[in-house]
């Protein structure tokens, strides 16, 4: 395991020896005797800790120069952890430099387990830290309009978006269920000309027949027995925004002819009346099924197919994006991970491997729904494929890799420590011939709760 990277800054070359050798069992140190060597170290190594002496040459007997390092690192970094070690006659100087950003601070001489503390702390909160702010920036770098996906294939249809929303013909959706018709539909909305105006979505083929068509184009009072008023249709209520027709293929073939009828003249009349009624509503349709197949056997008709499909969007499966499986799962395993108030949770190796041979017959649908059970469902830190439940017969037969076989170890080995000391850390940190700061790394690594 790689340990943490820690920055000594201090311009007494003998006390930056003695820290280094202290911190060496359980750190990488770095050295620097002054402001621009401590900022080129800072910028190279970006080390999760810095411990920053106040007095820096070449005005040592000042705090000037310390609060200017200080100044510095964190204009690299807004979050970096700088603990300021200072003598008692600094105090002051150093509470200020706390009020100006610093993460703490220690007094001189430095009690070496009120620095382990500290340390193992800082350490701590900045790796959380740095952890979520690469996820945050992977996920903006990947997002388009609540979209996730840095496969060519979702570039493809990011790129169909941009260049179509602002038109007000007929788009078509192609994909299997679960692959985000509806976010791509709405999408082309929020970038149209009628953003203001209203969305209006229906799944055709979760309605019957009978009540389809009063849904689509309204009723006049007493068109039907239960009519006791008027009512006004979707495509009335979408005027001037955009109708979505989600399993279009679904219709049947009297609906059909009304469908076309309006896409052709923009007019309707409610079920049981007379008068036509405009509306400049775009169609945005989405099928799961081939609509040309269902043309060539007489399902649908061809003419209402051409006026549907004027612009045609597929989207991709998600067992055809490749690695944008793992970026989609972590955007859920965050989002419901905070939703859920479980932060801080992590895919294991194992859960990775399987996610990306896994068919994923339901798409993003089944990767979101598989990974909020298993935020609900995990125990510990680390989402695994059990967790998932994709662990099938042969995966439970398959070897684990070392990595995940020396994590076990490490998990048995610390709670029996644990178990055997009552839950104590220090006699069970000694126990393994380990420090406490790497025992709680342990335990944070492994997913063991703290008692």
């Amino acid at each position: 395991m790689t340990k943490p990277r820690v920055l000594v800054v201090d311009d007494d070359e003998d006390i930056r020896v003695q820290m280094k050798w202290a911190l060496a069992a359980d750190y990488e140190v770095s050295m620097a005797g002054d402001r621009m060597s401590a900022v080129a170290a800072y910028t190279t190594e970006r080390p999760l800790v810095t411990l920053l002496d106040l007095g820096l040459p070449p005005s040592p007997n000042d705090p000037t120069e310390g609060l200017a390092t200080l100044s510095g690192l964190l204009v690299l970094d807004r979050q970096a952890k700088v603990v300021i070690v200072s003598g008692q006659g600094e105090k002051a100087n150093a509470l200020s430099a706390v009020g100006a950003g610093a993460w703490d601070f220690l007094s001189k001489p430095v009690d070496t387990d009120e620095l382990g503390r500290v340390l193992a702390r800082g350490v701590y909160v900045a790796q959380l830290e740095r952890e979520y702010r690469a996820v945050q920036e992977e996920t903006r770098a990947e997002a388009f309009e609540e979209m996730i996906g840095s496969s060519a294939a979702m570039h493809t249809v990011f790129a169909f978006v941009r260049k179509v929303a602002n038109t007000s013909a007929p788009v078509l959706i192609l994909g299997e269920n679960g692959t985000g018709k509806e976010m791509v539909a709405r999408a082309l909305h929020r970038r149209s000309r009628q953003r203001d105006a209203p969305f209006v979505a229906i799944n055709c083929g979760a309605i019957p027949e009978a009540l389809l068509e009063s849904e689509l184009f309204g009723h006049e009072k007493g068109a039907f027995t239960g009519a006791h008023a008027l009512r006004k249709g979707l495509i009335e209520t979408a005027a001037g925004g955009t109708l979505f027709l989600d399993e279009i293929g679904e219709l049947s073939a009297q609906l059909q002819v009304k469908l076309l009828r309006f896409l052709q003249e923009k007019n309707f009349q409610r079920v049981g009346g007379r008068q036509e009624i405009q509306s400049d509503a775009r169609v945005v349709a989405a099928t799961n099924v081939n609509l040309q197949e269902s043309v060539a056997s007489g399902k649908f008709r061809e003419d209402l197919y051409f006026r549907l499909a004027v612009l045609v969007v597929r989207l991709p499966a998600m067992r055809e994006r490749g690695d944008d499986v793992t970026l989609v799962a972590k955007e859920f395993l965050r989002r419901y991970g905070a939703q859920h108030l479980r932060t801080g949770l992590t895919f294991a190796p194992d859960a990775l491997r399987a996610m990306n041979q896994h068919a994923w017959s339901g798409n993003v649908r089944e990767l979101q729904n598989r990974v909020q059970r298993a935020v609900i469902m995990s125990e510990g830190k680390r989402v695994t494929a059990r967790d998932l439940e994709l662990v099938d017969g042969s995966d439970a037969l398959s070897l684990p890799t070392l990595r995940e076989a020396r994590e076990q170890v490490e998990r048995e080995l610390v709670q029996e420590s644990l178990r055997r000391h009552g839950g104590k850390i220090t006699p069970a940190a000694q126990e393994l011939g380990i420090s406490r700061p790497t025992f709680y790394e342990l335990l944070d690594k492994l997913g063991i709760a703290r008692e």
